[in-house]
């Protein structure tokens, strides 16, 4: 087999993976998800142009962060700082997929639950905010932003 044959199929199984993982529901463990919504492992720079970005994650409309070229952060909810210090990547995960478990007047987004949704626009019906590969991106950049306080 050629190298670049491969190399195509590799990636192709390794998107195969990705995405029978990110069709799963994930598996509660109290205030956590212990386990990550999809085989490939998180890119924290992926995870921050996420973060970062008011097309896709929406966080800075509400919460401040490390993004000094941004002008306008939130103040509606905790520093990111703030909520990853306390937090474990598991405990990041859970909250990324479903704040209303902790706390149901949450005006945070379910960024990967599907159902039990209100005023959904049809065409997002059954369809998560952000993909299991992106919740482990932005997982990635805010384990990473605790790790940089520490240092």
């Amino acid at each position: 087999m050629s190298g670049k044959l491969a190399a195509v199929l590799l990636g192709m199984l390794t998107l195969f993976l990705a995405h029978s993982a990110w069709s799963q529901t994930p598996a509660w463990d109290g205030d956590s998800i212990a386990e990550p919504l999809t085989v490939v492992p998180g890119d924290a720079s992926k995870g921050r142009a996420i973060v970062g970005n008011r097309q896709v994650g929406l966080c800075l409309l509400c919460h401040s962060g490390p993004f000094p070229e941004e002008r306008f952060q939130g103040n509606l909810a905790p520093d990111l700082g703030i909520s990853v210090a306390r937090l474990s990547a598991a405990q990041l995960r859970a909250r990324l997929v479903d704040p209303s478990r902790f706390n149901a007047s949450s005006i945070m987004p379910a960024y990967f639950k599907t159902e039990g949704l209100n005023q959904v626009a049809p065409k997002f019906i059954g369809e998560p905010i952000l993909s299991g590969q992106e919740i482990e991106d932005v997982v990635a950049f805010l384990v990473s932003m605790k790790t940089k306080a520490v240092q």
